[in-house]
């Protein structure tokens, strides 16, 4: 498979004094570091109650050995530190670009809005005869799992190109500009708070596992703060 490196350009991509900016470079194998790195862009974000966006910057893909010096508990720590940044209570913008595998893809799918440009492909990395089971295949798995071009992916590492990643939804722009997108997205997150952004982003995680009747009240309780909050503005 011929890999395409991560080329993307953020020459005049601006960010506001409290966004928070990470590279997750998936050439490189998950190490502690790694985990600490997401970890700290988390306790900063938590830190700052929604003020600012989580933008990360995402490419490349590891070599076939690149599991030689993992362990269960370490994945397991990864996983966990995903799981937290995409509950943030901030918005979250992944860039990606050329190939985009292991960590990258990772942290990618965990974004709430993702930007790529033409020249992405999405891959789970192959190693020892079989594609990396780690929870990307979940996450793939939950925008389609009988689209052929993520069957492809998650059974034979086949990478999903730009054109079959935006169909699928799995990116939600390409574009050239890097940049202007960035900032187009910034301002449509900047109409809403941070908590709210991180409850309503529950509610349709939930939606697909629960029940009308389960779900009723939990949306009524949300319905009955954003009043309260409304009546406080006006007051």
């Amino acid at each position: 498979m011929s890999e395409k490196t991560s080329t993307v350009d953020t020459t005049g991509v601006r960010l506001g004094p409290e966004d928070i900016s990470l590279v997750v470079d998936g050439a490189r194998p998950l190490t502690p570091e790694s985990v600490a790195a997401v970890t700290a862009v988390c306790d900063t974000a938590e830190d700052r109650a929604g003020r600012g966006r989580v933008v990360l910057q995402v490419g490349g893909v590891p070599e076939s050995t690149w599991t030689g010096e993992l362990t269960v508990s370490l994945v397991s720590k990864w996983e966990r530190a995903l799981r937290r940044l995409e509950r943030l209570p901030a918005t979250t913008i992944a860039l990606a670009d050329g190939d985009c595998g292991g960590t990258a893809l990772d942290a990618m799918l965990a974004a709430d809005y993702r930007i790529a440009t033409a020249s992405v492909r999405l891959v789970v990395p192959v190693g020892d005869g079989a594609t990396w089971p780690g929870m990307a295949l979940y996450r793939l798995a939950q925008h389609g799992a009988s689209a052929a071009a993520i069957r492809r992916a998650v059974l034979f590492g086949t990478p999903v190109e730009a054109t079959d990643a935006l169909a699928l939804h799995l990116v939600d722009e390409l574009t050239e500009d890097v940049a202007g997108a960035l900032a187009t997205v910034a301002r449509r997150a900047g109409a809403v708070s941070g908590t709210e952004l991180a409850l309503r982003r529950q509610l349709m995680a939930d939606a697909a596992t629960t029940s009308f009747e389960e779900a009723l009240g939990v949306h009524l309780a949300a319905v009955d703060r954003t009043l309260r909050r409304a009546a406080g503005a006006a007051s």
